[in-house]
């Protein structure tokens, strides 16, 4: 499996990770990066692809990086 290839995503990952990207692109932030964090921010939530052979395969989801970036400024 190439690097960058989304076959062991789910659709339900595919869809959070477009929608993600939406909201970097609402915020300015450009189309290549907001799609790279988008990635980024659910491979961190699932530990990869859920589909069998994908890293997150089993794992439980971990949703506190989705949470995070609305924290991370002035809170401590």
């Amino acid at each position: 499996m190439p690097r960058g290839d989304k076959e062991k995503y789910t659709d339900k990952q595919k869809r959070q990770a477009e929608h993600i990207e939406e909201g970097y692109e609402e915020r300015g932030v450009p189309t290549d990066e907001a799609e790279r964090r988008a990635w980024a921010t659910v491979n961190k939530v699932h530990g990869g692809g859920e589909k069998p052979g994908g890293g997150g395969f089993g794992k439980p989801e971990d949703h506190e990086p989705m949470r995070k970036g609305g924290r991370k400024g002035g809170r401590r």
